[in-house]
């Protein structure tokens, strides 16, 4: 049987349809080229912005048209799905089913109302039932269906979310967030803060230095938060270093995302400092520049304390680069306000920035505030804060220029296969003349042109 997975959002959804993917591989199903030709579709799904959730109900209605033809319905639009058509026909005595299950935040937050809404799903498997998809596969393997049984939701962090033969992998490491940002539908949607036993994050990382994976990111909502007895989140990457160096180990890199401004501690920072295999790339969402918003959104930071934590940053980690998201148009936000933040992103300095205007999401704390923004007003900002980047990301790249750095070359370009797509320390990408045999592997190349966000270079 066959397998297909749409995976939409966030690097945590990444690293879940990886691990979901390997239940699947185990029993023995395979992947399908095609949405049109599998028995099984996987729509892992976002729900942090609206326009994510309006993406994926069009996705949900062409899978309805889908099943149609799948079934050999009298309305199918069989010219739209040539491929559905042709195997339905082939089998026209009896066409195989098409299953589909939603999973992710989106299917969470609408757990009881989903499939109402979409009568095309089959399943929908929120953050907290993804234990029962082995039983699921098993129910469809055997013709039936299979029913959900009330329990206690209780998150469970898959053994691995390795993707198989690929040099960069994601080890989740807590899940969950208790800071209830004002504008944010995480905490609704995945729960409380739960931490990973360390001993299980180890085991992991030894199972990819067994398929030479190169490159680790640490992943959770806010890994900063992460808590295991008497082990805190710097404590944990000083131990998985020294494992690192202990087991001989392939990885060169680890990097972690996300974090909170308030929780960054100046451990974790000297923990990067003398740990060389901890990357000098560090995410930091600011969100905002002005004290207002920040104390509306509910970040329990300044913005002169996230400045002064920079400040720490560039002191310690002189060679580190810097990212962030900026969310702008928060209900009562004004022109100052938005001055306050292009002023921030001028003396940071960000490398590169996830720039959004703000989205009601219903639920929040935010969705009820007064003084909500105009689109238009909302658009005209955004609009500012992306033109101040751009400028900011062509100078420190411009700078970069000359210089020989090592590359982690992951994969063939698109566009020229004779050249191999790599990726830096502070996470820039770097296209390089070099043989395909040089995949996985660190090379030192000299950048020598910068063709829109991407640095070519030459192996030295």
């Amino acid at each position: 049987m066959t397998y297909f997975f749409e995976t939409y959002g966030c690097q945590m959804n990444v690293a879940e349809s990886f691990s979901v993917e390997r239940i699947f591989t185990e029993r023995g199903w395979t992947k399908s080229p095609s949405a049109q030709t599998a028995d099984f579709v996987i729509i892992n799904t976002c729900t942090v912005r609206a326009t994510a959730e309006s993406r994926i109900a069009g996705r949900l209605g062409w899978y309805d048209s889908l099943k149609l033809v799948r079934s050999l319905h009298p309305d199918a639009k069989y010219h739209v799905f040539p491929e559905a058509a042709a195997l339905a026909r082939s089998n026209a005595g009896k066409p195989p089913p098409l299953t589909l299950a939603v999973m992710g935040c989106m299917a969470e937050r609408l757990l009881q109302t989903l499939k109402k809404d979409f009568p095309a799903v089959d399943y929908v498997i929120g953050n907290f039932q993804k234990k029962n998809i082995a039983d699921i596969l098993q129910a469809v393997e055997q013709g039936k269906t299979w029913i959900p049984i009330d329990e206690e939701p209780v998150y469970s962090f898959a053994q691995t979310s390795y993707e198989k033969g690929s040099f960069s992998a994601f080890v989740p490491i807590m899940h969950g967030c208790n800071n209830f940002c004002t504008y944010c539908i995480v905490p609704y949607v995945r729960g409380r803060e739960v931490s990973r036993p360390p001993e299980e994050i180890l085991k992991e990382i030894d199972e990819l230095s067994a398929n030479n994976v190169r490159e680790i990111t640490v992943l959770g909502q806010n890994v900063n938060s992460y808590i295991w007895h008497d082990i805190d989140f710097p404590k944990l990457m000083k131990m998985i270093a020294e494992h690192l160096k202990k087991t001989n180990s392939p990885v060169g890199w680890v990097r972690f995302m996300s974090s909170h401004p308030k929780d960054i501690s100046d451990r974790l920072i000297e923990v990067i400092r003398d740990e060389r295999v901890m990357c000098r790339h560090i995410h930091l969402p600011v969100q905002h520049g002005s004290n207002a918003v920040l104390g509306a959104m509910n970040r329990r930071y300044t913005r002169e304390s996230y400045l002064e934590t920079i400040d720490k940053i560039k002191n310690l980690l002189p060679d580190a680069s810097l990212s962030t998201d900026i969310l702008v148009g928060f209900p009562g936000e004004t022109e100052a306000d938005v001055d306050d933040t292009l002023d921030l992103m001028e003396k940071v300095q960000f490398v590169t920035a996830f720039m959004y205007y703000y989205n009601p999401r219903e639920g929040t704390k935010a969705c009820t505030f007064e003084n909500q923004i105009p689109m238009e007003i909302k658009k005209k900002r955004l609009a500012k804060i992306i033109t101040l980047q751009h400028r900011v990301i062509k100078e420190l790249m411009s700078r970069r220029l000359g210089q020989t750095v090592t590359v982690l070359a992951e994969s063939l370009s698109r566009d020229n296969k004779e050249e191999l797509l790599g990726k830096t320390e502070q996470d820039e990408r770097v296209v390089f003349t070099a043989g395909k045999e040089s995949i996985g592997s660190f090379i030192q190349v000299k950048l020598i042109e910068l063709t829109g966000n991407t640095f070519r270079g030459i192996v030295v």
